[in-house]
């Protein structure tokens, strides 16, 4: 499991037995979960974050997008 970005106790990563799906990032803090889609920002699975909780995780996400796609094409697809 390839951990991204640690933020506030956040941390940002992927399984690497996932290289069939679309680029996306989970973010665990706390015993809390979410899986974002990377193309487009949309949540999902959610399971554990409060709604505002979940608006900051994916502000996070938009801000580092760059870097997650990145290291998500570099991990899964390196030749590319």
């Amino acid at each position: 499991m390839p951990t991204i970005l640690r933020i506030a106790g956040y941390r940002f990563y992927f399984y690497s037995h996932e290289p069939n799906e679309p680029p996306h990032v989970h973010v665990d803090k706390a015993g809390s979960t979410i899986k974002v889609w990377l193309e487009n920002l949309e949540v999902a699975k959610s399971r554990g974050f409060r709604n505002k909780e979940r608006a900051a995780i994916l502000a996070r996400v938009e801000e580092h997008r760059e870097a997650m796609l990145e290291a998500w094409h570099e991990y899964f697809d390196p030749d590319r």
